[in-house]
């Protein structure tokens, strides 16, 4: 599943690098913590590459 914006596509990179231990979990915040609960590595690896040249920078949450 490709980053929908530029933000998820970090915020994704940086729970990865809390996964493979590279960043201290407690320097999570907000999404990125929260993707590092609940996904899998393969999973914000997949997120994390998307190439964000053509993103835009945040999504309106579909919901409001």
């Amino acid at each position: 599943m490709p980053a929908k914006s530029k933000s998820q596509q970090k915020a994704a990179g940086a729970a990865l690098s809390a996964k493979r231990g590279e960043t201290k979990v407690s320097e999570l915040q907000g999404a990125s913590k929260e993707m590092y609960d609940s996904m899998s590595e393969d999973e914000l690896e997949d997120i994390a590459s998307t190439d964000h040249d053509d993103l835009p920078e945040t999504v309106e949450d579909e919901e409001k």
